[in-house]
């Protein structure tokens, strides 16, 4: 039909299709590119990195705060003779306000802005975390923890949202998993810090809860340093700064870029909910396996340094709570490799399967050597199943509601948070590390068969 093509060639325009994604027309190649597309064939750049780089150091300086709680449990432990269930409070009211702020944050990016809803929650936590460190009672500290969780929430759905909406489609899993795990390395600071701070002095751990003002700091350099969202921009009618965008990671990557002329904004309508038919399934599944793998694994690592100073010294402790944390980043790494090599679905499964043995092993290990491997091996998969699920959650929905989506399952995941280190004392009453680690196995378990439900988005382009 040379007339429809004749048309479609003298147009060489953009035009508004499928809710919104801006066409790119080229007369030249007669081939018609999104912005989207655009930036899903470039290879890995320097522009890339830079938006890795300064996403995972919001995501390392969340893990840190999280990380840090733990140690300095210990320290109120003994420095103000708190009981369990007090100590329980401290842990988990700080996940009151992730599950808040998860939602909250979600919705906010779909409104506002990746990049500003990101900046805005290192503030929050920041400012929350260091006003912590001058508390004098127990339940201001327990105020300030429900609002840093408002700002840690809303931070984790949002960066990995803005993250694999830049990331080229064909290497999305990986660079996902590796901004997760930027989480192990600020885990490690916490883990550093809780080392060589804490133990120190009476005010250690105030020390330690000061470090955490430098998110605040940070936020600035998340504000001005990194690119919004090219879909965003595209939704909210911004085509000159969504170009311009797609325009810097062309010319990073050598690569020619694809002009197309401006046309007058224009409202997209018709975004579709999550749990719209088509999209029920995998927003169930979903959220099992965010609910069951934040019961266990907060529930075991917000309570092992704790578990582990039961038998053993408060150096020993330390440093087999630090060789655990290491055993985080090859697990990364081996889910970085196996997203793009096995898919996203096996990936995630296999590892809450490793995950659920491992558990297990640590439940009945009895000797020193054995809790060592075990905790390992649990931390090997157990964050590795993480970066799996990071990788997977925001490609599962459209970008309308993409933030949404993901904030919503990680808010419902938070509950889990919140229950677990009140029920590990309950459960190690009842039945000593035996019992709390069989339940945490057979959560991860659960998870595994939840990920088995959910759609496979390996080298997908993302929905719009």
């Amino acid at each position: 039909m040379p007339g429809a093509g004749q048309q479609g060639a003298s147009l060489n325009r953009m035009r508004l299709v499928n809710e919104g994604t801006l066409m790119a027309t080229s007369e030249v190649e007669g081939t018609t590119l999104t912005r989207a597309q655009r930036l899903d064939r470039l290879p890995f750049t320097r522009k890339h990195a830079q938006l890795l780089g300064g996403s995972g150091l919001g995501w390392a300086l969340d893990a840190m705060d999280v990380g840090l709680i733990s140690y300095v449990m210990l320290a109120l432990k003994v420095q103000w003779g708190l009981d369990a269930t007090t100590l329980s409070w401290i842990g988990s009211v700080g996940f009151v306000g992730m599950a808040l702020g998860a939602t909250l944050g979600g919705l906010l990016a779909d409104k506002v802005g990746r990049r500003q809803v990101f900046a805005i929650t290192l503030l929050i936590y920041g400012l929350a975390t260091g006003a912590s460190a001058l508390v004098a009672g127990v339940g201001v500290l327990i105020a300030l923890r429900f609002i840093v969780g408002l700002g840690l929430g809303a931070e984790l759905p949002v960066a990995s949202t803005l993250v694999s909406e830049f990331a080229p489609k064909h290497i999305r899993g990986r660079i996902v998993v590796a901004l997760e795990a930027f989480w192990a390395v600020g885990w490690l600071a916490a883990a550093l810090i809780g080392y060589l701070l804490i133990p120190g002095s009476a005010d250690g751990w105030r020390w330690a809860l000061a470090i955490g003002l430098v998110p605040a700091v940070y936020a600035a350099v998340v504000r001005w340093g990194l690119p919004e969202s090219v879909r965003f921009l595209e939704r909210k009618g911004r085509y000159s700064e969504a170009e311009a965008a797609v325009v810097g990671f062309e010319t990073a990557a050598g690569v020619e870029p694809v002009l197309s002329p401006d046309l007058s904004p224009e409202t997209v309508t018709g975004t579709v909910s999550i749990w719209s038919a088509e999209l029920r399934r995998r927003t169930i599944a979903l959220w099992a396996v965010w609910f069951l793998i934040n019961l266990s694994y907060y529930g075991a690592f917000i309570w092992l340094p704790s578990l582990l100073k039961d038998r053993f010294t408060l150096t020993a402790t330390l440093t087999y709570t630090l060789i655990i944390t290491l055993a985080q980043l090859p697990g990364y790494a081996a889910s970085a490799y196996l997203v793009e090599k096995w898919g996203r679905r096996p990936t995630l499964a296999t590892f809450l399967l490793g995950s659920a043995i491992s558990a297990v092993f640590f439940g009945f290990a009895s000797s020193e050597a054995a809790l060592l491997v075990a905790g390992c091996a649990l931390s090997f998969f157990n964050l590795g199943a993480w970066g799996a699920l990071y990788a997977i959650g925001p490609e599962l929905y459209p970008t309308g509601i993409r933030g949404t989506g993901t904030g919503a399952a990680a808010a419902f995941g938070r509950i889990a948070s919140i229950i677990a280190p009140l029920l590990v004392p309950v459960m190690l009453a009842g039945g000593g590390l035996v019992l709390v680690f069989a339940v945490f196995g057979a959560a991860f378990l659960l998870a595994a068969g939840a990920a088995l439900l959910l759609p496979e988005q390996r080298n997908k382009a993302l929905a719009d």
